[in-house]
């Protein structure tokens, strides 16, 4: 029996598997639309048998975006042109879910294969606004945000959230995390405010916490919410594994139903030790301290070691994603290596030949 390949239940939702596809931002949207490339992107890794597709970071306003070609969700035209893919995915049998962004102080950023710096304003960029006046690296420094922009931020979570809804996704995810708006918040690296939003960790937990709350009000009561958190800065003086725990037991309060744990991209001078699976500790303290479901990230690339992660509880999912973009079919040939019959399309089938598709 592979738990990897187990059905995992959400509420009423029951997932397939426990192979979710990473948010990958794309950089490929005109006007935050989604178009042919995140159809064929997001729908052959439901193909390849994925339990859950994530969508790339959709942005809940123009000023929210990584880059000026993120995809969005602020708009009704933007829901509607979700609506084919959400569609898709869910036909192939996987459950299709996105995840909710703003980028705070480090948007406003050329595509990565150009350099991924900030814009110039004649060249599409923008000023950016965070917690506080405080630059990412060499960035130029935001504008922070009054506590009337907070709430009008709340405000577009909330209605992002709607609108995900009207364009048929059934899981939405709360980016708390990589150095964007509410990671900054939660961070005292990147948070320096002296007014409720700022100094003591309550403080600076409030307003992604209120973020949370308007998602969770707005998707239905039967369906799940996760929030994508990053457990660290990889900084002395940063974000923590014992602050994320913290905030893991108020986002449980609050009805979260699953914690995705990442870490880093908070502090441009971030020392992260790389090597496999070497996040999933911290997805294991919160499952272990918060008694949350979690999924687990990062360098986590052979079926045997996500079959070990999940069967050795310190995980209940794995998200990929560099391994997903290098093979949508990641986990059909996965199941394979575990001994996991997985059907195939019926436009696939004449390719398997035995109960595993040997």
């Amino acid at each position: 029996m592979s738990l990897l390949f187990s059905p995992l239940t959400l509420r009423s939702l029951t997932l397939p598997n426990r192979v979710f596809v990473s948010p990958m931002c794309q950089y490929s949207a005109e006007d935050g639309i989604p178009d042919d490339w995140h159809l064929v992107h997001l729908g052959s890794r439901a193909v390849g048998g994925a339990g859950l597709v994530l969508t790339e970071a959709a942005s809940v306003s123009p000023a929210g975006r990584i880059t000026p070609w993120d995809a969005g969700i602020w708009s009704a035209q933007q829901a509607e042109a979700w609506k084919p893919i959400a569609a898709f995915i869910k036909a192939q049998g996987a459950v299709p879910g996105i995840q909710l962004a703003h980028a705070g102080r480090k948007a406003g950023c050329d595509k990565p294969w150009n350099g991924g710096k900030p814009l110039a304003r004649d060249a599409g960029g923008w000023r950016t606004h965070g917690p506080s006046d405080v630059p990412f690296g060499d960035y130029p420094a935001p504008r922070a945000m009054s506590a009337a922009e907070l709430e009008a931020c709340v405000a577009d979570f909330r209605l992002a959230a709607d609108r995900a809804l009207q364009a048929g996704f059934e899981v939405a995810e709360v980016h708390a995390a990589h150095g964007y708006l509410l990671h900054e918040f939660l961070s005292p690296l990147s948070n320096r405010r002296v007014d409720e939003f700022g100094g003591s960790l309550s403080n600076r937990m409030r307003f992604p916490l209120a973020v949370v709350r308007a998602v969770r009000d707005a998707w239905p009561k039967d369906l799940p919410v996760l929030v994508r958190i990053s457990a660290s800065d990889w900084k002395e003086g940063g974000w923590d594994i014992e602050q994320s725990i913290a905030f893991a037991h108020e986002m449980k309060e609050l009805g979260v139903d699953m914690i995705d744990v990442s870490s880093g991209g908070n502090a441009a001078d971030q020392k992260i030790v790389l090597g496999p699976g070497y996040q999933v500790p911290f997805a294991a303290a919160i499952r272990r301290d918060v008694g949350i479901p979690v999924i687990a990230v990062g360098l986590i690339t052979e079926p045997v070691q996500a079959e070990h992660i999940l069967s050795t509880g310190q995980a209940d999912a794995v998200c990929l994603a560099r391994a997903l973009l290098r093979d949508p079919y990641w986990p059909r040939h996965a199941a394979k290596a575990l001994g996991v019959a997985m059907p195939w399309p019926n436009q696939y089938k004449r390719c398997d030949t035995g109960p595993l598709g040997r």
